[in-house]
C-alpha cells in the first residue's frame, strides 16, 4: 500500500480509530499529522478539497470518513 497516504489531527478520535484498526490488522500506510506538518495541511487543502481528517489519499482520490476508509482497507486487504 505505498501508494497510500493517511492524513490524520491530533485530537481527532475518528483518526484514532482508523490507526488502531490499521495497527489491529498489520496494515503499513504513511500517515501524515496535519497539526505538526503544514505543508500536508495544505496539501490536504489544495488537492483534497477540505481540511477534513481522517483522510485517505489511494490513487489520486481523497477519501473521508473513518467507517468508509476501514471499509476500503478491509477490502484492500
Amino acid at each position: 500500500m505505498s501508494n497510500y497516504k493517511l492524513f490524520v489531527g491530533s485530537m481527532c478520535p475518528h483518526c484514532r480509530k482508523v490507526e488502531n484498526f490499521m495497527d489491529e490488522e498489520g496494515i503499513n500506510i504513511d500517515i501524515v499529522n496535519i497539526n505538526e506538518d503544514r505543508y500536508a495541511m495544505m496539501e490536504l487543502i489544495k488537492n483534497g478539497g477540505k481540511r477534513q481528517v481522517p483522510c485517505l489519499y489511494h490513487d489520486g482520490e481523497y477519501m473521508y470518513e473513518s467507517n468508509d476508509i476501514i471499509e476500503f482497507l478491509k477490502s484492500s486487504k
